[in-house]
Parts: C-alpha cells; sequence; structure tokens
C-alpha cells in the first residue's frame, strides 16, 4: 500500500490552524464590540511579552494591565470600526475601559467577590456585568456617579481609585473617573486572563445596591486572614 505524501497532511494541519486561529479572532472582535455596543468606551492596552509587558518602559510596574497611550480618556471610543481597527491592527492587544462615564467598576479580591455574589444571589439582587481578573480579583461593572449634570454634585468617595492608587486599595476599589480597568478577553502575565462571569449586556446596577454586600464580604475576607496570620505566628511557622 502506498504511504501517503506528508505534505497533504500538513496542508490539511495548516488550514485546521489558519480556521481556528481565524475563530479565535473573530470571538475577540466580538466580545470587544458587545462591550463597545454595551457602551463600555475601550482602547487599547499593553499585552504580555513573556513575563513583562509589550511597552518599552524599563521595569514596567503594571506590565500588560496598563493603556498603550497616555491618551487612553480622550482615545477610549465605543465607535466599532475603530475598535476593529486597532483589534486588527495589533491582534494580541489587550483592552482597557474607560470608567466614570458610562459605568464604573467595584474591584474586589476574588474570595471576596465570590461571597459576595453567593449572597447577593440568595437575596435576588441583580449583579449586572461581572467579570474575573485572574487570578485574584472580581470586577462588578455598575452605573456610574461620575458624570453628574452639575459638577457640584459629584461626591467623592474614600474607595476611589485611580491607577497610580492601586497599591492603597487592596481591598475594595472604586474606579470612576479617571481610572479603567481591563476588559475580556485581556491576557496578562503569568497565563492570568480577563474573562467575563457575566456578559456586558445585562443591565447596570446601581452600586449602591452592591456596596454593603462587597465591603462585608471584604472586611470577612481581611479578618479571615488576620487569624490565619496570626495563627501562623503563634504556631511558629514560616510565613510566605
Amino acid at each position: 500500500m502506498a504511504r501517503e505524501s506528508r505534505l497533504p497532511r500538513w496542508l490539511r494541519r495548516s488550514a485546521r490552524s489558519a480556521a481556528a486561529s481565524a475563530a479565535a479572532a473573530r470571538a475577540r472582535e466580538d466580545m470587544l464590540l458587545a462591550a463597545a455596543q454595551a457602551g463600555f468606551p475601550l482602547a487599547p492596552a499593553a499585552r504580555p511579552r513573556g513575563y513583562g509587558c509589550s511597552c518599552e518602559r524599563i521595569g514596567c510596574p503594571t506590565p500588560a494591565r496598563h493603556p498603550v497611550s497616555l491618551a487612553w480618556q480622550t482615545q477610549a471610543t465605543t465607535d466599532p470600526e475603530q475598535i476593529l481597527r486597532w483589534a486588527r491592527a495589533e491582534p494580541e492587544a489587550n483592552f482597557i475601559t474607560a470608567t466614570g462615564r458610562t459605568h464604573d467598576v467595584l474591584d474586589v479580591p476574588a474570595s471576596a467577590g465570590c461571597a459576595a455574589l453567593e449572597r447577593l444571589a440568595a437575596e435576588g439582587v441583580a449583579t449586572g456585568p461581572v467579570a474575573m481578573a485572574d487570578p485574584d480579583r472580581i470586577l462588578f461593572f455598575t452605573t456610574t456617579r461620575g458624570t453628574p449634570e452639575d459638577e457640584d454634585e459629584w461626591w467623592p468617595c474614600e474607595l476611589d481609585c485611580h491607577p497610580e492608587t492601586m497599591d492603597e486599595h487592596p481591598g475594595l476599589r472604586w474606579h470612576c473617573r479617571g481610572s479603567y480597568v481591563l476588559l475580556p478577553p485581556s491576557r496578562v502575565t503569568a497565563g492570568g486572563t480577563i474573562s467575563w462571569l457575566r456578559g456586558p449586556e445585562l443591565p447596570l446596577p446601581e452600586p449602591l445596591t452592591l456596596l454593603e454586600a462587597l465591603t462585608d464580604a471584604c472586611a470577612e475576607t481581611a479578618a479571615a486572614e488576620a487569624r490565619a496570620e496570626a495563627e501562623r505566628e503563634a504556631a511558629g511557622w514560616p510565613t510566605p
């Protein structure tokens, strides 16, 4: 029996690989356009490069987690044609959404976010869009308090978080005016991803309907971590 030439098999594998790449690109574009259609303004962000960042900054402090341009606030848009141009020009780029325009984001540790989701579901509270920022944060998308008709009515909050103050908010962060978060299907270093738990097509809830559950869950998580740390110290175990 004649042996099959390697060339047809190689061509079939190449065709399957090309089809899979095209399908992944379409899925990425569809996900970005769905967010834009929901009213989330988008702008391109850096992507992972090995364990570092695609930007040219040496020792980037937030690799693959920041916008490409310093003008991201004016650049962010919901225009589908512009978003497709960006996505096709840089197929591996991440995207951020600028908060404080059409939506805010309540950003909590993953353990607290999971506990809050269970409580809110038990109470029958609609959470709206929710994303997992693997491996350690959950993002709750809400209506914004950042664009009042009268600027004097805009009320600051001690939970307000901006890119330069992220480290000051290890618990709950409130992304409003002047801030941003990564959007699915972004990727971060060490194989982490941003993915939807509940899609952007859902209605945005008022932030205050979620705030009590989120703050309670963050407090309980912090207390549990403090107890665990005290137990490790009492037992003389090495602390990581």
